[in-house]
């Protein structure tokens, strides 16, 4: 027994020297005062906004790395950072392709600096210009949208200024969207000017470094005019029913209801308001694949076909207040769109929409998202109207999870239609 208690004291002091000799390893000297050497510059590469410096760092001991540092005419520094285990270090941030002066330095681990070495930069335009010459605006219904290009993925804001006449008064507003997308496509939506409703339209682009664009103007736009499809003249054809060679959803399985798409109620995790196929797909029958599954409405007459919004379901609760499964399992992540050609006896395809998963969301942001639904044009990229069709096709073709690859969608809660009827 003694042996044991020495064995485990020895063990003990054991741990307390290894302890104390890897704090002494890393401990920062305090009282060290003395900088370290310079860094010898090689050369530096001009980025957008930005540059690339090459450089030999000092021999010292204690050295933890390089840094970067600017003032831009705001009198604001900016500071640059990498370890001493890198030979680069990349500076953004700059306002345009005027020279400008970056200092670097190296830095040992007291926050000793050393002799800065001055280098007069000149870099190529700007992301946030870039990103703002990159801006075109068009029209939709009851709206309008603005794409842009980011290829370094920075994050910017935009801002969207427009002016209208509404009521006979004039209005003037701002939307501003965040975004680090290679790509992206942003509305502003909800603009019931009537028909012939025109909006002048400007955009500024800003960094997080703080620079911005000057408003440039993208024009007069004439938005298109829709309205909302009735639904009391809409009928479902039975499950299996055959259409063009395409059998209808099967979608009353458990607690779902087909009819329940078509009723003007959304899914709000207590009213179980929602279609369910049960995993029946192509054929609709109870040994098929999950999907794709095909649902198809008779519209009553015949009309032309804007846009249309599908609510998915919620399922999250009595409080409606957590996400629920939205964007998730069971949900339609990616759909195409059909209408019926009475000429040619067959289905045309109008489109294939795959709807974006939302990031950086609270739980009730989702809801909010959710309920609203997501709107896809028929033709996203020139807006217009549908040639006339008494029939719609919706099928349903991947679900959201693993990234869109799983055909794991069974519901739907809502499709709403926006339009107008033939002449």
């Amino acid at each position: 027994m003694e042996k044991r208690i020495l064995a485990f004291q020895l063990f003990l002091c054991v741990l307390v020297v290894m302890g104390c000799s890897k704090t002494e390893g890393f401990k920062t000297q305090g009282n060290d005062k003395t900088p370290p050497g310079a860094v010898t510059l090689k050369k530096y590469t001009p980025l957008y906004g930005g540059a690339r410096f090459f450089y030999t760092i000092p021999t010292d001991e204690d050295l933890v790395g390089v840094e970067a540092e600017y003032t831009n005419k705001n009198n604001e520094v900016f500071k640059f950072m990498s370890s001493y285990f890198q030979d680069s270090l990349d500076v953004y941030g700059f306002a345009s392709i005027d020279p400008q002066k970056v200092k670097l330095y190296a830095v040992d681990r007291s926050g000793n600096r050393s002799q800065p070495v001055e280098v007069d930069v000149v870099s190529l335009e700007p992301a946030y210009s870039r990103v703002a010459n990159s801006m075109t605006a068009r029209a939709g219904f009851s709206s309008f949208f603005v794409d842009w290009k980011n290829e370094l993925k920075q994050n910017i804001n935009v801002y969207v200024d427009y002016e209208f006449k509404q009521n006979g008064a004039d209005r003037k507003l701002t939307t501003v969207f965040s975004s680090n997308l290679e790509q992206d496509r942003r509305f502003v939506n909800d603009l019931v000017l009537g028909a012939d409703g025109k909006v002048k339209v400007k955009v500024r682009v800003e960094d997080k470094y703080g620079n911005m664009t000057t408003p440039i103007d993208k024009g007069e736009l004439t938005l298109l005019e829709d309205v909302v499809i009735p639904k009391l003249a809409w009928k479902l054809p039975n499950a299996n029913d055959t259409i063009g060679g395409v059998p209808m959803v099967f979608g009353d399985g458990l607690e779902g209801r087909t009819a329940k798409v078509i009723d003007g109620i959304i899914d709000r995790g207590d009213n179980l308001n929602f279609m369910h196929t049960q995993s029946r797909g192509r054929t609709g029958k109870a040994v098929d694949g999950n999907m794709p599954w095909n649902l198809m409405i008779d519209l009553g007459d015949y009309y032309e076909i804007s846009r249309i919004v599908t609510v998915q379901r919620h399922s999250g609760g009595l409080a409606n207040i957590i996400r629920g499964q939205y964007y998730k399992t069971e949900n339609v992540g990616i759909y195409r769109f059909y209408t019926w050609n009475d000429t040619q006896n067959k289905w045309d395809t109008v489109m294939q929409k795959k709807i974006d998963v939302p990031v950086g969301l609270t739980e009730l942001e989702f809801v909010k998202m959710g309920e609203a639904g997501d709107m896809a044009y028929m033709y996203p990229d020139n807006p217009q109207y549908t040639k006339p069709t008494r029939w719609i096709r919706y099928e349903a073709v991947m679900g959201f999870t693993s990234n869109y690859t799983l055909a794991d969608a069974n519901c739907l809660s809502e499709v709403t239609l926006y339009g107008r009827k033939k002449n």
